[in-house]
């Protein structure tokens, strides 16, 4: 269980990866694409995509082990249990969001976010 204040420290902690698996993610989208098209890619060929998947899951796996429940990949979704007046909660960060500014009842997902 995390305070907002924990859950907010973890994923500051976090950042760097999670700079570092978007920009990947981001040119092995373009990896596939071009191998899709039958182009050369600067980003390498098929066996460097099968590489790059393999080590972008291996870091979500990595983010899980810090405590962060991983719930999606694109965009990047991270929760971090918690507790909010006695209620079981996840404070909830999206990919592009500054910050953890949102948390939902742990029963209700993404549709029931509210700001903290």
């Amino acid at each position: 269980m995390y305070t907002l204040e924990e859950a907010r420290a973890q994923l500051k902690a976090l950042r760097p990866r999670i700079d570092e698996l978007l920009a990947r993610r981001a040119d092995l989208a373009e990896l596939r694409a071009d191998l899709a098209a039958g182009r050369d890619s600067p980003h390498g060929r098929l066996a460097d995509a099968k590489a790059w998947e393999a080590s972008l899951f291996a870091e979500l796996e990595s983010f899980a082990e810090t405590g962060a429940h991983v719930k999606g990949f694109a965009p990047l979704l991270l929760d971090y249990p918690g507790e909010l007046s006695g209620v079981p909660v996840l404070w909830c960060w999206a990919e592009g969001e500054p910050d953890i500014a949102w948390y939902h009842r742990a029963d209700c997902g993404f549709p029931g976010r509210r700001p903290v």
